[in-house]
């Protein structure tokens, strides 16, 4: 199952699509796209250092108004706290190009992380974009998850509303929540692919 939609044009101009449109979508229940990063810590990371493991990805830009959203009530760090707790591993991607909003270096990650109280298991830098390029991210936040198997299960937005209202995060059915509980037990997420917003990712190119 393919990505076959565009995200709000509020939120990702067209001209930032061609770079994503030229590449092959990733696919539900089709391997999820392997790849290398830097964490914030300068070491290297694969995704498949993860096999046997359920693996969430989560795009962020901490000066986004939507991560802001999630991030400033605890809600965010209540969730990676619950997934990684029942044995997945939490890769935070940030894939903001050198000079544009929301590029970090390692060391500004990491305060990050600490200053919002963020519980990732890791997080990986990607100015190129590449890694964001090979999922076919969209806006911050876009998730992602990979069963044990390395299988794509889920793909989309983090909830149902589209929306900087703090208020909104309990009205919302909790996509995400729901594909991480769903992984975890072995079946099929109810929503495997579902409409991502947020902010765009200011990928380089």
């Amino acid at each position: 199952m393919k990505r076959q939609f565009l995200p709000f044009c509020a939120i990702l101009a067209l001209t930032s699509l061609a770079p994503l449109m030229a590449q092959a979508a990733p696919e539900i229940g089709k391997p999820a796209p392997d790849f290398s990063a830097t964490d914030s810590y300068g070491k290297t990371v694969h995704l498949s250092d993860f096999k046997g493991k359920e693996v969430v990805l989560e795009w962020s830009n901490d000066s986004c108004p939507y991560v802001k959203k999630w991030y400033g009530n605890g809600d965010m760090q209540k969730l990676q706290n619950d997934a990684t707790a029942q044995g997945a591993i939490w890769l935070t991607v940030i894939s903001s190009a050198p000079g544009k909003e929301g590029y970090v270096t390692g060391d500004q990650a990491n305060t990050d992380t600490q200053s919002r109280h963020a519980a990732p298991t890791k997080v990986l830098l990607d100015p190129s974009g590449a890694i964001g390029h090979a999922y076919g991210a969209l806006t911050t936040p876009d998730m992602y998850v990979i069963d044990k198997n390395g299988i794509l299960q889920y793909m989309g937005g983090i909830d149902s509303i589209a929306s900087t209202d703090l208020a909104d995060i309990q009205k919302a059915e909790p996509y995400t929540r729901e594909a991480i509980l769903a992984v975890a037990k072995g079946i099929p997420a109810a929503h495997p692919v579902t409409r991502p917003y947020g902010c765009n990712i200011k990928y380089g190119s």
